[in-house]
């Protein structure tokens, strides 16, 4: 059975400390009370606490004082500093000197045992991110994949599962969180690895083409075709070929690829004899493929042919205790990249990505990364070297970045400043846009534009590179 939270009230005001040991004892929380500054520090070199609330205001030693010492009692300790004389000065030192967060008395009780309890999650959180941190050498081999979390565990145990099973491999989860790595992975450490990896995103070619980018052409099968040329199934035979957004894929050539993974043989535009192919054809998808099937845009008998196993990408807000790894992997990468010496995140920027929802998942990670190792001008990533929409209420709350009011830099010239605020918030829009339909002709329909414009403005921007 879990230990409880161990909580210390010091505060000379008895009355106070009765109310609040009543309402953390009723939450399940071991509570010791200290009635002034000297019984605290006492208490807290001679037991461990996990959680403090501190009176500023009391006799031989004031709540500042103890702050100022608690590096040295418990550096794990979270403070919390409660006084009766509130002034934004004394908010401003206390937060200072490392308090987690102020009240003024009389507070609002409901409100402070919010906070505790927020304190203590993310106290449990970091804790377990130093376990895993010091595993990280036992991780399963799937070292292109970094992950310690039980989300990252369970699909890792997956692909060990189909590694050497040559079955048909649908690979789900939103954009951004990795599914081409996972690709790699299957390939490199199966029976194909000497076979070549091929991979298509269906979603990029326009529909007219895509069938000949598959299935390849016969010299004079259609208007411009000059020369014979092999589609992307003849050129996979003998390995992996990966149908990335398959979910994109019309209705009728779904028809085609099911018989060419049925009867591993494909068929060239203008060509009157099949080819035989042998490849292992894993899929990726940021659709629910079940709702497609049942709204009719997507073939059921492809869909159960292409689903043998199922391996779902877990979003980055549910696999948190991984971001400290992806940290250290993105920081190392672009320091030798960009001739950076970063080493490492400021412990308010690690709260701050912990409290991030990470829309743009994995590949926003690490384009924050990149781009607060360009900002940064010290040995460590500060808030100030964040984008401006990670440090305000939109982090905490979900708050699209575009809603809030762009912090701007008088610095740069007008039609510049312009055109990076157009630009951040095209970008914006279009990651909102992919994030709340199903494909990018959803999208481009949802944002007002055509598909051949939400193309171009996503490789202006590097978000097919991003895997957006």
């Amino acid at each position: 059975m879990t230990e409880p939270f161990h909580i210390l009230i010091a505060d000379d005001e008895e009355g106070i400390r009765f109310v609040l040991r009543e309402i953390l004892t009723s939450q399940g929380y071991r509570v010791t009370e200290a009635g002034n500054g000297a019984e605290a520090i006492i208490r807290l070199k001679h037991e461990h606490f996990d959680l403090a609330i501190l009176d500023v205001n009391m006799p031989q030693v004031n709540g500042f004082e103890i702050l100022r010492q608690i590096p040295t009692l418990d550096p794990d300790l979270i403070p919390l500093v409660v006084t009766a004389y509130g002034s934004s000065e004394k908010a401003r030192e206390a937060m200072q000197l490392g308090a987690y967060d102020y009240f003024t008395k009389p507070f609002d009780m409901e409100e402070l045992r919010i906070t505790i309890q927020r304190a203590l999650e993310k106290k449990t959180l970091l804790n377990q991110i130093l376990d895993l941190k010091s595993q990280v050498s036992s991780r399963v081999d799937f070292r292109e994949i970094i992950g310690q979390s039980d989300t990252m565990r369970d699909v890792f145990n997956m692909m060990e599962r189909v590694i050497d099973n040559d079955v048909p491999v649908l690979i789900m989860g939103e954009s951004g969180t990795g599914k081409e790595m996972v690709v790699k992975a299957i390939h490199s450490r199966g029976p194909r690895q000497n076979g070549p990896l091929i991979k298509i995103n269906c979603a990029a070619i326009p529909e007219n083409l895509l069938e000949s980018e598959l299935f390849g052409h016969e010299r004079g099968a259609f208007t411009g075709a000059d020369t014979a040329r092999q589609g992307k199934f003849e050129l996979a035979d003998g390995g992996t070929l990966f149908l990335d957004e398959i979910g994109e894929m019309p209705l009728g050539l779904q028809a085609k690829i099911l018989r060419a993974v049925q009867e591993s043989e494909i068929q060239r535009l203008g060509a009157k004899a099949a080819i035989q192919v042998n490849v292992r054809l894993i899929t990726a998808t940021n659709r629910n493929l079940a709702e497609e099937v049942a709204a009719r845009r997507f073939r059921e008998d492809l869909y159960y042919r292409i689903n043998v196993v199922a391996i779902e990408l877990p979003p980055l807000k549910r696999r948190l205790t991984d971001i400290p790894l992806l940290v250290d992997y993105f920081i190392e990468m672009y320091n030798q990249r960009l001739g950076k010496s970063i080493q490492g995140l400021a412990k308010d920027v690690m709260d701050i990505f912990l409290e991030y929802s990470w829309p743009g998942n994995i590949r926003e990670l690490e384009n924050v990364i990149q781009r607060s190792l360009i900002m940064a001008t010290g040995t460590q990533i500060l808030p100030g070297d964040l984008p401006p929409h990670m440090t305000g209420r939109a982090a905490r709350e979900g708050v699209s970045p575009f809603a809030q009011r762009q912090e701007l830099d008088l610095s740069i010239p007008m039609p510049d400043q312009v055109e990076r605020v157009i630009e951040e918030t095209e970008r914006t829009l279009i990651r909102e846009a992919l994030r709340k339909t199903h494909g990018r002709q959803e999208a481009a329909d949802l944002l007002g534009i055509n598909r051949k414009s939400l193309h171009n403005k996503m490789l202006k921007y590097g978000m097919l590179e991003n895997g957006l």
